[in-house]
């Protein structure tokens, strides 16, 4: 592993496979988590978006922590996402992932209403309020109803152990005005296959995404390209990852991550109802492409 200090490097939001009766797919999981290590990940994040964590239950959420953390034995860090509508379901979910030995906690608001500004810093601070864990924030302006403002961003890093953004908006300008304004005091990640060699040029120490899933060596390899400062080899692997990342932008990003790890011979299953898995088509053309890498 790379000798920069805390959280860094590629963090694979994993699947959440889920069978027929609703109950996690242990041995699949486990066996994902521990061939994602052994390619060379730096760590893993149960309950992203790719987790499908807004159509789990509590006890499925709970089991996948477990069997996540298990599997992993201590050989890199896990940091489960805790997303909730309330601080109280928030505030139980950050002890429940601590207790069952979480390393940090990937922090997720959702809103069905809009949320002000002091809602939105209430809701993270007292996540990093409850646990002595190491927080990431996480922002999407996609799928958020109440983003995170640069604004709040700074009043959070005022908080000792929010340390992390994982940024998914794939703005630059964004993360560097978000750089600029916090320093050292919370460092970031990046989102998807499109951006991480950009956002590592501009200083951040890796990113957390769904892809890694399906292609860990090569993520890993362009991290450490980024590392060594050889952007032109970073920028020729970036190129071939977006080819991977142009069909999730075709298809539901869960079923494109589970469909190709079907076809890589693990049994995830399908996305979670109502969302639809891949159709032949689109099994076609994720099959190419990892065919291809």
């Amino acid at each position: 592993m790379s000798n920069t200090p805390g959280f860094h490097g590629v963090f694979p939001y994993l699947v959440s496979p889920i069978d027929g009766d609703g109950k996690v797919k242990e041995a699949v999981l486990a066996r994902l988590v521990d061939d994602l290590v052994r390619a060379g990940v730096h760590g893993l994040s149960p309950l992203g978006s790719t987790g499908e964590f807004a159509y789990l239950d509590r006890e499925q959420r709970t089991r996948i922590v477990e069997v996540v953390v298990h599997a992993a034995g201590g050989r890199v860090p896990v940091v489960p996402g805790v997303a909730a509508t309330t601080i109280a379901d928030a505030v139980a979910q950050t002890r429940a992932y601590a207790r069952l030995g979480a390393d940090g906690i990937l922090a997720i608001l959702e809103a069905y209403f809009p949320i002000s500004e002091d809602g939105v810093v209430s809701y993270f601070s007292a996540i990093a309020e409850v646990t002595e864990l190491p927080v990431v924030l996480y922002t999407n302006p996609q799928f958020q109803r109440s983003d995170l403002s640069l604004a709040a961003i700074e009043r959070l890093a005022a908080i000792p152990n929010i340390r992390y953004l994982k940024d998914a908006s794939s703005n630059t300008g964004r993360l560097l005005t978000i750089m600029n304004a916090v320093g050292d005091r919370i460092r970031v990640f990046s989102a998807s296959a499109h951006v991480p060699a950009c956002v590592m040029l501009i200083g951040g120490v890796g990113w957390m995404a769904g892809p890694a899933c399906l292609v860990p060596r090569q993520s890993v390899a362009l991290y450490e390209l980024c590392r060594a400062g050889a952007w032109g080899d970073a920028m020729v692997l970036q190129r071939k990852l977006w080819r991977l990342n142009h069909a999730f932008a075709k298809f539901n990003l869960a079923a494109c991550i589970k469909g190709g790890l079907a076809i890589q011979g693990y049994d995830v299953g399908a996305p979670l109802p109502p969302q639809a898995p891949l159709d032949s088509a689109g099994r076609a053309e994720v099959a190419a492409i990892l065919s291809s890498m």
